[in-house]
Parts: structure tokens; sequence; C-alpha cells
């Protein structure tokens, strides 16, 4: 069995004890299978405990929650059934505290603020719109945000999300402060990346493990990328 080519430590794998798999999820890679039938983290963290272990069968990974396909950054997997089902009452409780960073184009007004949206996702289209008022169909959603400061051309904005909500920081970035996420033509950007990325960047996690109650801090480098080069100024 060859062993998967993403899986560095201290790079890709940030953390693993006998509960948890940390992983620094590139842009591009999938967390969970979808329609598309390309290969998601979830199977490649799966090859990895096989290889690393010499398992027979089949290896245990739970997921808990999600990054988009273009973002890069901190995915915290479950390697047992019962870090799975804490790590879950912890995203749906809000008992993990979670840090992006985002490049955007312009400063915004406010350099920092909080903002709330009630966000209806259309399915269809996969994408969310943000309604400033609370909307019946609407899920409501909070973020804090501040400007860090100047990245080369763009803006370094990092984001404390309340809630979890599919595409929130994309979508209330873009309407919340008139400046879409640098890439993310989904939601009103003027071109896309190079590697088609978006510049969403999922620094950091903080909760208690799951089994051990362990205060745990997780960072994740930045993407080796030319569009998140200035931004090294502020780690």
């Amino acid at each position: 069995m060859n062993r998967p080519n993403i899986w560095a430590e201290g790079r890709e794998i940030l953390f693993e004890d006998n509960h948890l798999l940390i992983i620094n999820k590139p842009a591009g890679l999938l967390v969970q299978g979808d329609a598309t039938g390309d290969e998601p983290l979830s199977a490649k963290a799966e090859e990895y405990l096989r290889f690393k272990y010499k398992k027979p069968g089949a290896a245990f990974i739970g997921v808990a929650h999600r990054l988009d396909r273009p973002v890069s950054g901190v995915v915290a997997l479950a390697k047992t059934s019962k870090a799975l089902s804490r790590l879950n009452e912890m995203f749906r409780d809000n008992k993990v505290h979670k840090t992006y960073w985002a490049l955007i184009g312009k400063a915004p007004e406010e350099l920092a603020g909080h903002l709330t949206h009630w966000l209806v996702k259309d399915p269809i289209r996969n994408v969310t719109k943000a309604y400033p008022k609370l909307h019946p169909q609407g899920q409501k959603s909070e973020l804090d945000y501040q400007v860090l400061g100047q990245a080369g051309t763009r803006w370094l904005v990092q984001v404390n999300p309340i809630t979890g909500r599919p595409h929130q920081i994309r979508t209330q970035l873009s309407t919340g402060l008139g400046t879409p996420i640098v890439g993310d033509v989904k939601y009103g950007f003027l071109a896309p990346l190079p590697d088609v990325s978006i510049a969403l960047h999922a620094r950091q996690l903080e909760f208690n493990h799951p089994v051990t109650k362990e205060a745990m801090c997780f960072r994740a480098p930045l993407p080796d990328v030319a569009h998140w080069e200035a931004a090294q100024a502020y780690l």
C-alpha cells in the first residue's frame, strides 16, 4: 500500500492521538464524499491509518464538521465513535472556538465589528443569500471580524464565526462588508485565483478534548501559495 502523499507531520498532520486526527486540509480537497466521486479527505485519512497501523480492514474515521472544497485549514477528524459523538455535540452546542483568516480586496468602512444575517441556502445552485433582517426561511448567522492589516494589495481579516452555517463567512463578508473574499467568484469577486481556491483559511480550532477534557488549540500554517505570501507577516 502506498502512503498518501499529503500527510506530513507538522504540516498536514497537526495532531494525532488515540481519538483525534487533526489535519491541515489543502484547498481543493473535499472533506466528505459527494456526487463528483472525487476522493475526499475522509477516505485519505482512512488510507493513512490503515497504512500507519497496518490494519487489514477498514479504519474508523468520523467527520464532525466540514470546510468548503476551495477552503484550506484545520479539520478535526475522529478516530473513535466516542470522540465523534462528543465532537458532534460540541460543534452543535458552539463549544468549539473557530478562527479563520480571509483576504479581501479592500478595507471595509468598519475595521472590526459583529455581523448578523439570516441565511437562506439554495441547494440547487449551492449558493447562500444573506438577509439583514429576520427571514422566515433563514437561519440566524453571526460572526465577529477584525481587519489585521494590509497584506500586499489585499487586506487580511480575522473572522470568528459564532454560528456554523453553509457558506456563512463567504456570504456575510460579501454582503455585510461589501467586499467578497479574494477568488470567490460565486459571491462576487471578479476573477478566480490560479489554483481555483478562495483566500479563506481555517486558521485555528480550540476545544476541550472530547475524551480527556484537556484544553486543545490547533493552528494550521498558511498555504504555500502566492496569494497568501504577504499574510505570512501576521503569523
